[in-house]
């Protein structure tokens, strides 16, 4: 039986392969998947500043609501090591503003092995929201 996460994961995994990471060498890929089955892809992308460096994770989420999509079931997320990479605290954030808490988290281990899977809810409780700032 197919995992119906390795989809997801591939396309992270292969998204790799575009990356901008000439200072850590380090390449991350994501693939976030709307309610309605879309699934948008981004990767990182490093500047010699690195406040300005964009993640992975800002990537697709900008791509798909950029296409207008609200709603969100899954992200995948690898790095080129395979080493369970989740999103760093700023994306989480980033996720939290466009997504519920439920949102399935698919963390890359390494091929044979499988994902670490997490809600945004665990990695990010008592997030800030518009809620929040009322």
């Amino acid at each position: 039986m197919t995992d119906p996460n390795d989809d997801l994961l591939e396309a992270a995994r292969e998204i790799q392969s575009a990356a901008h990471v000439p200072y850590s060498e380090y390449r991350v890929g994501a693939a976030i998947e709307t309610e309605s089955g879309d699934v948008f892809l981004g990767c990182n992308i490093e500047n010699a500043n690195f406040s300005n460096s964009l993640h992975a994770e800002e990537v697709a989420i900008a791509e798909a609501v950029k296409n207008g999509h609200r709603a969100f079931g899954r992200i995948a997320v690898s790095s080129g090591r395979r080493d369970g990479v989740t999103p760093c605290g700023m994306c989480r954030q980033t996720l939290a503003e466009f997504c519920e808490p439920n949102l399935e988290v698919i963390c890359d281990e390494g091929e044979g092995e499988a994902p670490s899977v997490y809600t945004l809810g665990e990695l990010l409780p008592d997030t800030i929201s518009q809620e929040t700032l009322e």
